[in-house]
């Protein structure tokens, strides 16, 4: 079993490549290019123009390997799903943009409701499929709390904040990226170890499309992932957790994704009741690089501490509650 992991690892990672080393010219031709929103930082501004939409092809690689190997059980099939559905809604925002060129695509309003109908439709198909309880599991501890027809809310709190949380952190070359590897890496690694192997198939699929996506994301970016990108990769770790009942224990897996949705909830809170700034950007690796740090020291800042958080988690998790 872990020689099949390594080798979809690989599948993924290269299949990546060959279909990114393809895509992006046709990017190119298509005009998908990314533009650069007037407030963010000024050093942001030679991105301009830079290749869109990198969501396409690592969506396509994932569907390509799991195909190849027909890993198509039910419960990959819904977080493909997901996936799917929320990278089709990311594109169209991303489509907006490039059409328009402007830096606005889907209205918020627009994009909230295509993910709570995503969202209610994945709960209940994996609820009628794996036949989940409506409880919500303590981390670290062997407690269940049960919620009723409330973990239905419960569920798309999840979906929506976790595809959010990661669309915010897709600021920097290869910080998103980067830290879906990490997170994806530990949730295959639980899989692996509670025995649920198809599910974690797909899930270091999702990990090697990541890696091979960094072979052209990392700074500088030779493209973007766009929303295609990072809403489905936050769809679907959000749909992770809920199959593996680990939806609290995603706050500390997914730690750098909460704190970059916290920073912009806290920055938008405090200047519309004090008036005042907490950060001086947000989301927070803005506020790092306005303070003087590189954007490559900040995407390697940041992925260490998304890499200590999601280990020690997982460890602290197995420990207390062997899988």
């Amino acid at each position: 079993m872990e020689q099949n992991y390594l080798i979809y690892l690989l599948e993924a990672v290269v299949t990546t490549i060959v279909l990114g080393t393809i895509a992006i010219p046709l990017l190119k031709k298509l005009k998908a290019r990314q533009s650069v929103r007037e407030e963010g930082p000024k050093s942001h501004r030679s991105k301009n123009g830079t290749p869109t939409m990198g969501g396409i092809f690592m969506i396509f690689s994932a569907v390509l390997v799991l195909l190849f190997n027909k890993i198509l059980d039910p419960a990959v099939l819904w977080l493909l799903f997901l996936t799917l559905g929320h990278g089709i809604l990311g594109f169209l925002d991303d489509f907006i943009k490039a059409e328009k060129k402007r830096n606005l695509g889907l209205t918020a309003k627009q994009k909230m409701l295509g993910q709570i109908i995503l969202a209610v439709l994945f709960c209940w198909g994996v609820v009628d499929t794996l036949h989940l309880p409506f409880s919500i599991a303590i981390p670290f501890t062997n407690i269940d709390i049960y919620i009723g027809a409330f973990y239905y809310i419960f569920v798309i709190l999840v979906i929506v904040g976790a595809s959010n949380a990661v669309n915010l952190t897709d600021g920097l070359d290869g910080l998103a990226s980067g830290c879906c590897v990490i997170a994806f890496s530990a949730y295959a690694v639980y899989c692996y170890l509670s025995g649920n192997n198809d599910l974690g198939y797909f899930i270091i699929i999702l990990a090697g499309t990541c890696i091979g996506f960094l072979f052209f994301n990392y700074h500088p970016a030779k493209i973007f992932m766009g929303d295609t990108g990072s809403l489905a990769l936050g769809g679907a770790i959000a749909g992770i957790s809920v199959m593996t009942r680990t939806e609290l224990l995603l706050i500390f897996i997914g730690f750098i994704f909460v704190i970059e949705a916290l920073s912009v909830i806290i920055q938008v809170a405090s200047f519309q009741l004090t008036g005042k700034r907490v950060f001086k950007m947000s989301p927070l690796h803005h506020h790092f690089e306005l303070s003087g740090w590189s954007e490559v020291h900040v995407v390697w800042a940041f992925w260490l501490v998304e890499g200590i958080a999601a280990c020690s988690s997982l460890i602290l998790s197995i420990a207390s509650n062997p899988v």
